[in-house]
């Protein structure tokens, strides 16, 4: 999935709501089509940058299992438009499947720099819902 679409604008719609049933992480995307996720977060001692998910129209995935160890996650999401759902903190990705250790000299070690945005879950929570509503304005790829 390549991330750089030039000109894209960043401007998005986004609700963030706690979930009740499961301590997960989980993304829902609420659009017309499929999109690809990619999620980052601290385990304690690096970063962690992960994708990706592909989460078809109206779908939901669990992105991390489990009670929530961190307040602060990341996401970027692109569908298949090439509309993005991106921020102004930096991570590493690639175009595939990934898992990747460090947030620091992406170009260096190989990898593509992506911009995500933060996910404020709350000191106490111990799950959390981000639905992807369409982008208010998108430009397709060229």
């Amino acid at each position: 999935m390549r991330h750089c679409t030039p000109g894209a604008s960043a401007a998005f719609l986004l609700a963030l709501m706690m979930g009740s049933a499961h301590a997960d992480f989980r993304l829902c995307n609420k659009t017309m089509h499929r999109v690809s996720v990619a999620i980052a977060y601290t385990n304690g001692t690096e970063w962690v940058s992960e994708g990706w998910w592909n989460l078809k129209a109206n779908g939901c995935e669990t992105l991390m299992r489990g009670p929530l160890a961190a307040e602060f996650y990341y996401v970027y999401a692109m569908d298949e438009r090439g509309a993005e759902w991106k921020g102004k903190t930096f991570m590493c990705t690639r175009d595939h499947e990934f898992r990747i250790s460090g947030r620091q000299d992406c170009f260096v070690r190989g990898f593509d720099r992506t911009g995500f945005f933060e996910v404020d879950t709350g000191q106490d929570a111990r799950n959390w819902t981000v639905q992807l509503t369409a982008p208010v304005s998108a430009r397709p790829r060229p």
